[in-house]
């Protein structure tokens, strides 16, 4: 799935999922060993686990960030199944 993030650097989130299982996640652009980083901590992870430990998280004085951005693209993979 294809995810475009509001609100921050990244301009987009690709992840592959199987089942509830998160496969691969990566961003285009934002800041890079950050990203690289979230997406190879979540591979691996459970969807519904990794939302409720990224979701809300906020980056300096903006309202949302890369993981939380990860989490919304999340959510709509959860709901689309």
């Amino acid at each position: 799935m294809y995810y475009t993030p509001k609100g921050v650097c990244s301009t987009g989130i690709d992840i592959e999922t199987e089942g509830n299982i998160i496969r691969s996640v990566s961003f285009t652009n934002g800041c890079s060993g950050n990203t690289q980083g979230i997406g190879r901590l979540v591979e691996g992870m459970d969807i519904e686990d990794a939302i409720s430990r990224l979701d809300g998280i906020k980056c300096g004085r903006k309202d949302t960030s890369c993981p939380d951005q990860l989490a919304q693209a999340l959510k709509t993979i959860k709901s689309a199944s």
